[in-house]
């Protein structure tokens, strides 16, 4: 048996081998070919898989910031080739891929996510909205391109040359790389809010669907779908089809093409007014000639030569009606006099002004009888109350004074009533009828010791 140092424990052992996983060149670029497993999306996240093929699996990590430069969108069972570094991850004691790159197996990313993101925008039926119609006759229209190259030369010459009168706005673009998907949305959002255009054209040259490409992101296509005014598109070459394409109102080959839809041909409008002018003349001129003959035969009809024979009976009519009128009048009259005449007898009959002497009247006298009525009240009133004065003058305790009777009152001025309110040598007040007097008890006696 060996000694207990020579055992090492299982993190001394992960350890080591995750150094050796680490240091060792050959794991730390590993090319990789297999089928994706329990892929789950995980949006604005890691992403955790396996990948595997007949024989064996390893599990695999593909960080956010790697995960976010993929043109397509991994599905479980996509056949795919990665690029990435092995590694150990110690809690688990596991080996796993650190997934730097992924492209799909048989088919280009860019191609798949061209499929993918075309397969989406169709379920969501953003290319079966209705297409908008171009302006017959537009004023100002927004060129969304490169300054430079052969696309806006060909859009200005077309134009000009089919339309001298139509304004050209530039919106300079990046239309190549990494930036120019950004560079295309802040240039369509810029002319949505400043508004005044009648049609937006967005394009470049030919090129490689990597050239391409900023025309096929999602950003881009939504952006287009929000335009409040139609939009054309020219991507490319004829046989080239971007998603851009599918979105717009209305897809042209080359940007000559594009500028011719988006102009009219004004020397054909000219010829056009031309012709509707001449048209608009003889016809004219015919109609003005039928006008003609059919005035020349009423000047020459019975009742244009002798114009009286028109109104002859209409102006018997007329004196007639009069005549009619007059009589009806006069009659309304008369009788509406006569109305007013027993109208006026019989409101005089019934005038109110003798109803309203005869109530002014009978007023009056209410009035005198109130006042006499009132008088004989208040005499009463006034008798009444001298007997109840005479009655409580007779209750008075000055009357009482008045025949020879006193009363006794204390210093407090309380009354004293009976001899046991008393006490000898007790100082009292005695009232009489014109004051009082201070008296003193010498003796006291009741009616008990009298008896």
């Amino acid at each position: 048996m060996a000694d207990d140092s020579e055992f090492l424990t299982v993190t001394q052992l992960t350890t080591y081998l995750k150094r050796k996983f680490d240091f060792d060149p050959y794991l730390q670029r590993v090319y990789l070919s297999g089928e994706l497993s329990n892929f789950r999306l995980r949006p604005n996240s890691h992403q955790y898989f396996s990948l595997k093929d007949d024989h064996a699996k390893i599990n695999a990590i593909m960080f956010k910031s790697a995960f976010q430069k993929i043109k397509f969108t991994p599905e479980e069972g996509m056949k795919v080739q990665i690029v990435g570094r092995l590694g150990l991850y110690e809690s688990s004691g596991s080996y796993q891929i650190y997934v730097e790159r992924m492209e799909p197996v048989g088919v280009g990313a860019l191609y798949q996510a061209y499929e993918q993101l075309k397969k989406k925008l169709a379920a969501e039926g953003v290319f079966a909205q209705n297409k908008r119609e171009l302006p017959k006759y537009p004023q100002r229209i927004a060129v969304v391109t490169s300054r430079s190259g052969a696309v806006i030369r060909d859009i200005i010459t077309t134009s000009h040359r089919r339309d001298p009168k139509v304004q050209l706005v530039l919106f300079p673009a990046v239309v190549q790389g990494q930036a120019a998907a950004q560079s295309l949305v802040d240039r369509l959002h810029q002319i949505y809010q400043l508004g005044g255009f009648d049609t937006i054209i967005i394009g470049r040259g030919g090129g490689s669907i990597e050239d391409l490409w900023p025309f096929n992101e999602e950003i881009v296509a939504r952006t287009m779908v929000e335009s409040p005014v139609p939009i054309i598109s020219s991507v490319g070459h004829e046989t080239d089809t971007t998603i851009a394409d599918l979105v717009a109102d209305v897809r042209a080959a080359t940007p000559t093409a594009a500028a011719e839809l988006a102009t009219p041909q004004l020397s054909e409008i000219l010829l056009s007014i031309q012709q509707q002018r001449f048209q608009l003349i003889n016809g004219f001129q015919r109609s003005l000639h039928l006008w003609r003959q059919r005035l020349e035969q009423q000047q020459k009809s019975f009742l244009f030569q002798h114009p009286e024979r028109l109104y002859q009976g209409y102006t018997q009519q007329l004196d007639l009606l009069k005549q009619r009128f007059d009589r009806a009048s006069t009659d309304y009259l008369q009788i509406k006099k006569q109305s007013v005449q027993q109208t006026t007898q019989r409101l005089l009959r019934l005038s109110p002004i003798n109803r309203v002497a005869n109530a002014q009247m009978q007023v009056e006298n209410l009035q005198q009888r109130a006042i006499r009525a009132f008088k004989v009240d208040l005499q009463q009133k006034e008798q009444a109350i001298q007997h109840q004065v005479a009655a409580l003058d007779q209750l008075s305790p000055l009357k009482t004074l008045a025949r020879g009777y006193t009363y006794a009152s204390d210093t407090n001025d309380q009354p004293l009533t009976k001899v046991t309110d008393f006490t000898e040598g007790q100082t009292f007040n005695l009232h009489l009828q014109d004051g009082q007097l201070a008296a003193q008890v010498i003796t006291k006696q009741d009616q008990k010791s009298e008896e």
